[in-house]
């Protein structure tokens, strides 16, 4: 006779439900998807925070550090920190502004890119795999909800 295993055991705290705070669920979600994402950046030698940098400077070339940091949320000792790593591994260069020598602009290697590029299939990947339930209507109203709830103001928090 099979002895039956025990339940798994259940997450501390309360399960979510369609009925929690919209706050709640967002946060919750974006610790899934956080999560999912950062493992698979580690696994092609990036952090999450790698990632989203070399994003950020591959969607919006020619931003000074200032602006980087506004656009991410970072302050600028952090910000400086995770531009010295990837500027050490190869995968950022900066330069003097044009205009201001004292402003500098960092950019995206070839080598920086390609990894970036690696890392963004694989997390589309992942992703794709966390929403295989949802309808892809269902994911493009997704998509526009928050777009609609990010809008257009400045965001004092960080992304990171």
């Amino acid at each position: 006779m099979r002895t039956p295993s025990p339940p798994a055991p259940k997450a501390a705290g309360p399960s979510p439900s369609v009925d929690s705070e919209i706050t709640w669920l967002l946060h919750r979600a974006a610790q899934r998807m956080r999560g999912a994402t950062g493992d698979v950046a580690e696994q092609h030698g990036l952090t999450l925070r790698d990632y989203i940098v070399l994003s950020a400077l591959d969607k919006t070339p020619g931003l000074t550090q200032s602006d980087l940091g506004k656009n991410l949320g970072l302050d600028k000792t952090t910000l400086m920190s995770q531009l010295d790593r990837l500027e050490r591994r190869g995968l950022v260069l900066r330069h003097s502004a044009p205009g201001d020598r004292r402003l500098r602009i960092p950019k995206i290697t070839t080598e920086g890119e390609a990894q970036r590029a690696t890392v963004a299939a694989a997390c589309s990947a992942v992703e794709t795999s966390i929403l295989d339930a949802v309808s892809p209507d269902q994911i493009q109203a997704m998509r526009h909800v928050l777009v609609t709830i990010i809008g257009d103001a400045e965001d004092r928090g960080s992304c990171l």
